[in-house]
Formats: structure tokens, C-alpha cells, sequence
């Protein structure tokens, strides 16, 4: 498959991020990478999107939803909320969300489609960068096992998740959600903040603050949204060369 990076006609990643303050602040305030997880981590075509979608429409059933209704309003709550299971709780708050996360992503069968990827770990770790940090909409558990079906483990400072067990809880795109992750990932100035995520609501909301933003795009070319746009994970280095260019140094020395 040739490359799908998307640079426009005449420029190149270096250009395109120049007007972007990428300087550490002058309390050498650390710099901080925002992965997301699902269908960024691993590729859509993974199978993941579908079962997660039938299992969401499955549980809305079970909860009681008309069946003739239940894929518009699914839809509709994660348009509207960034999370299915957020509009649940906004509109229902009889359903039980701990049910919900047992039923749905607790019920995924991610160790049998996901494997060890050993390219993506070693990119991942050979990152010139302060801090490395997992940011998502899933609940801890299931970020864990993503993690670790992928062999992602030990790579991470830290994780930002979606805690079900808090009915007020915030996800992307919200702009309190990125507030979370920025204090608790130690981070204070947007500017040193830079994010990979394949929706692009969060892109553009990451943009809206200030942040760096790399959108993992189902066409990098007719993707308009973050400052980057590339086809996989893989082609992070393609357009912020900037932190793996001291490892490649290093490793010539």
C-alpha cells in the first residue's frame, strides 16, 4: 500500500509546523505526547468498530430502547457526546453503567484480534520526548487490555481514562476532558502538548486549545482536520521528525 501521509503541494512536515510553539516553557515544563487507544493504537479494520457497535446496539435493546430506534440514537449520542454510554447517563439515569462496561467493551474478545506489535513498540519507545501518555474515552480496564495485547506495556507515564463509576464524567471531545488529561499528565502551556487521534471532533477540539494534532484519517488526503493528517500510526515520524531525530543521532554515534 503506497504511502498516504498527506502533505499539501509544496510544503513539508517541517513547514507546516513552523508556526507551531514547540519550545519547552521557561520552567522546563515537560513536553507530552496524547495517544488515543481504540482505532488509533490498531487499525479500524480490525473488526473492533463492529463488534463494539453491535454490542452497543445490543445493550440498548436489552435496556428497553424501540429496536427501529436504537441505531439512530446510538448514533446520536456518540455524535452528540463523543460516548454512546455518555448519552445514556445524561438521558437515562436508571441504566447501570458498570453493566454497561461489562456488557460492551468488557465483553470484546481483543485478545483473540489483537496482537504483539513489536514495529509499533519499538517506534513508541525510541520517542525523543518528556513524557508519553494514554488518553482515551474507554473505561481503565479496557485500555489496559488493549495495551497489552499489543505488547504497549511499560511504554506509558500515565493514562487518562473515562471513569464510569463517576456519572459526571467527562470524555472527548470535551474541552474539560483535555483539562483533565493536561493535569494529569503535569502539563500546564497547550503548546507542549501534541495528540494522535483517529476522530476528528478530538483532533479539531485539541486544535482549539492549543494543542498539536495529528489526525489518523480513513483518507489523509480529504482529511482537513488537525495539523497533520497520516493513514497509521506508523507514519508519525513522517510528519513530527523531530522526536525520533536525536534517537537516529544517538544511535549513528
Amino acid at each position: 500500500m503506497p504511502t498516504s501521509t498527506y502533505i499539501p503541494n509544496g510544503a513539508t512536515a517541517e513547514s507546516l509546523g513552523a508556526g507551531i510553539d514547540r519550545t519547552i516553557t521557561p520552567n522546563h515544563e515537560p513536553r507530552v505526547f496524547f495517544f488515543d487507544i481504540d482505532n488509533t493504537l490498531y487499525p479500524k479494520d480490525s473488526g473492533i468498530p463492529d463488534l463494539m457497535r453491535e454490542k452497543i446496539e445490543k445493550y440498548f435493546e436489552d435496556a428497553g430502547f424501540e429496536r427501529g430506534d436504537v441505531q439512530t440514537l446510538s448514533y446520536r449520542y456518540y455524535i452528540d457526546y463523543g460516548l454512546a454510554i455518555r448519552g445514556l447517563v445524561l438521558h437515562h439515569p436508571e441504566i447501570d453503567i458498570r453493566d454497561y462496561d461489562k456488557k460492551v467493551d468488557g465483553a470484546l474478545p481483543l485478545e483473540e484480534i489483537l496482537h504483539e506489535n513489536i514495529p509499533l513498540r519499538d517506534m513508541i519507545k525510541s520517542m525523543n520526548i518528556e513524557k508519553k501518555w494514554l488518553f482515551t474515552n474507554a473505561g481503565k480496564e479496557h485500555a489496559e487490555r488493549v495495551i497489552k495485547c499489543l505488547g504497549l506495556e511499560g511504554l506509558f507515564d500515565g493514562l487518562t481514562y473515562c471513569d464510569y463509576n463517576d456519572k459526571a464524567f467527562t470524555c472527548k471531545p470535551d474541552a474539560d476532558s483535555f483539562h483533565k488529561a493536561m493535569r494529569e499528565a503535569g502539563v500546564v502551556h497547550p503548546s507542549n502538548c501534541y495528540f494522535v487521534d483517529d476522530a476528528a471532533a478530538n483532533c479539531d477540539k485539541a486544535m482549539d486549545i492549543g494543542w498539536t494534532a495529528v489526525h489518523v484519517a480513513d483518507d489523509p488526503v480529504v482529511s482537513n482536520y488537525g495539523h497533520f493528517q497520516i493513514a497509521s500510526i506508523m507514519e508519525l515520524p513522517k510528519v513530527l521528525p523531530e522526536f525520533w531525530e536525536k534517537s537516529k543521532e544517538a544511535k549513528e554515534n
